[in-house]
């Protein structure tokens, strides 16, 4: 099957947090999963090592593990440390930090759900999905943990039936979402609903070849 596949680089989690999400990606082979965050990144004219930015990184957040000494379970400034790492592509760090930030504030869905897409690009994909299950626990309705779900669905486990469902469930518990991010989920709906019809016709012809070869 087909499925629809993320910009490398960009980040999942589009709904409400702005548009970061392409919709005119190709759709890839069957298995094609999220890209992996780029070796390189370009910054000022020239390539910038994942090392580098892992350097630059530590520098930006020095100032808050600092603050951290003083109140280790501040779960504000540990959301900022995981976001700096995030940002840098250093995602296990950033889940380290987000999981921190959770322990001191479990029912917080939106950084649960950042918890999430840091384990996705780190590659724990069941990690992820165990997270957002979690955070839809406390929030059914959520949006961004909804579409999440649907797209590491979809690319981590090429579930197609299970990333409509959870699109389903978003647009049905928030009628208040708008006409522009709607009509995103709904044409993902619609590519991976042909994806799916692909992959039967094809299977049909395959089973209807193989009975005709048969009886030959």
């Amino acid at each position: 099957m087909a499925v629809i596949c993320l910009v490398a680089g960009l980040a999942i989690g589009y709904l409400l947090r702005g548009p970061q999400l392409s919709l005119s990606a190709a759709q890839r082979s069957a298995g094609a999963t999220l890209p992996a965050a780029p070796a390189r990144a370009m910054a000022g004219g020239r390539t910038i090592s994942l090392d580098e930015m892992k350097q630059i990184a530590d520098r930006q957040a020095a100032p808050l593990l600092e603050r951290l000494k003083s109140d280790p379970n501040d779960s504000a400034l540990l959301t900022q440390v995981a976001a700096v790492y995030h940002t840098s592509h250093q995602f296990k760090e950033a889940a380290g930090y987000y999981d921190r930030a959770m322990e001191a504030d479990p029912k917080n869905v939106a950084v649960r759900t950042k918890l999430a897409s840091s384990l996705y690009r780190s590659g724990d994909v069941d990690g992820a999905i165990a997270q957002l299950n979690r955070a839809l626990g406390y929030d059914p309705r959520d949006a961004n943990a909804l579409f999440d779900l649907g797209m590491i669905k979809l690319q981590g486990k090429q579930d197609g039936a299970g990333a409509l469902a959870a699109w389903q469930q978003l647009l049905k518990s928030n009628p208040e979402l708008s006409a522009e991010r709607k009509a995103t989920v709904q044409k993902l709906m619609a590519e991976v609903l042909t994806s799916m019809g692909d992959r039967q016709r094809v299977q049909g012809a395959q089973s209807n070849g193989g009975r005709k070869s048969k009886s030959d």
